[in-house]
């Protein structure tokens, strides 16, 4: 995979989750936990995708016996100067309005992070308006805190990259800084990447054209509800963004020229993650464009991600693909907010349990498949 140089960078203080990132592979750990697997009470593989999950989770931890404690889910909100071009179907305002339903309890993540027993954070990293937190109280999930907000804003909004670049190198290396502070603060070991900003499906199709060199017609999609006529207008100016930055081919240069203070923060974001060795569980196409940022920096970041859907925006097929990734769900998802990644939680809790908790033929006295089977099924 394409690795980047940091040296036109070298003048500005890079952010310690720049720093290079292990290689986790450890075939004794591999060969362990596939043994355990197939000792199971159950025919050889026949869980299927949920003992590749247990295997993948365990080599993530470390341990034949992985437990998920206190997942965190991070929903990284920001404005785009981009969107005053007409590149989606809701105005700008509906970033903070939604960043407050967010906190208020009343989205489709806040729900379903409820539900699963997730804490919920919502990072502010360039929305163009302040944000207060309202106080809520979880009357239905007793022992979880109330949804909390970081103030992590860089600016008000980035600067519309149809006419030059949405961030300089220094506020895109503070978002990026910002993300990686949030998860030090964090316990746990999983983290769930979400999403806010209107336009912000632009920017993903943007990064995934060129860090991946695929046609922008076959990344560029309806994001929020465009119609098609709307989705040729967005077209067009995506390819007016693509002309307009020919210099900026390394990825750290293609996310300040045309990403977004939230998609830094996700980068950021993925490789803290990766260093502490946590699970990420990825969401949608604009948190898969940051994880194609992070490991266009660092490569070892896929080996601790697991991503949850592949959603209904064209590029995030495409984009799994270029990253050899392969996701648990395709409902045709295209939320956004991390709510993929909240769906698909569960998946990972049992596939650690089934590792852990299921009994093997000799623990449960359960007779094994013959010899004398083996050969004459």
């Amino acid at each position: 995979m394409q690795t980047t140089s940091l040296s036109s960078w070298a003048d500005t203080d890079l952010p310690t989750c720049l720093r290079p990132i292990s290689d986790l592979h450890d075939a004794v750990l591999q060969q362990q936990v596939q043994r355990l697997l197939d000792q199971k009470t159950k025919p050889v593989g026949s869980l299927g995708r949920l003992e590749a999950l247990a295997l993948r989770l365990a080599c993530i931890l470390g341990t034949p016996t992985p437990v998920l404690q206190q997942p965190q889910m991070l929903v990284c909100a920001g404005d785009h100067g981009l969107a005053a071009r007409g590149v989606s179907a809701y105005p700008t305002e509906v970033t903070w309005q939604m960043v407050q339903n967010f906190l208020a309890g009343g989205a489709a993540v806040s729900v379903l992070a409820r539900q699963h027993h997730v804490a919920l954070h919502v990072l502010d990293c360039g929305v163009a308006r302040d944000i207060s937190a309202p106080a809520v109280a979880h009357r239905d999930a007793p022992g979880l805190p109330a949804p909390r907000l970081w103030a992590c804003k860089v600016a008000y909004g980035t600067q519309d990259c149809s006419q030059g670049p949405a961030m300089t190198p220094a506020q895109c290396l503070q978002a990026i800084a910002h993300g990686a502070q949030v998860v030090q603060q964090l316990p746990g070991n999983a983290v769930l990447l979400g999403e806010m900003g209107i336009g912000n499906t632009s920017n993903a199709a943007l990064l995934t054209a060129r860090l991946c060199g695929l046609p922008l017609e076959q990344v560029t999609g309806m994001g929020t509800g465009l119609d098609a006529a709307g989705v040729q207008r967005k077209l067009a100016v995506l390819q007016q963004v693509l002309q307009r930055h020919p210099q900026a081919q390394e990825p750290l240069q293609v996310l300040a020229a045309m990403g977004g203070f939230e998609l830094a923060a996700m980068v950021g974001i993925v490789l803290q993650a990766a260093h502490e060795r946590r699970v990420v569980l990825v969401d949608g196409f604009i948190t898969t464009a940051a994880v194609l940022v992070a490991a266009r920096l660092q490569p070892q970041v896929l080996q601790r991600c697991v991503f949850a859907h592949s959603s209904g925006e064209p590029g995030h097929a495409l984009l799994l693909h270029n990253l050899g990734a392969q996701a648990l769900l395709d409902w045709q998802l295209r939320l956004g907010e991390g709510s993929g990644a909240a769906l698909a939680w569960p998946l990972l809790d049992s596939a650690c349990r089934i590792l852990c908790d299921m009994a093997s033929f000799a623990e449960a006295g359960v007779a094994t498949r013959s010899a004398d089977a083996a050969t004459h099924p």
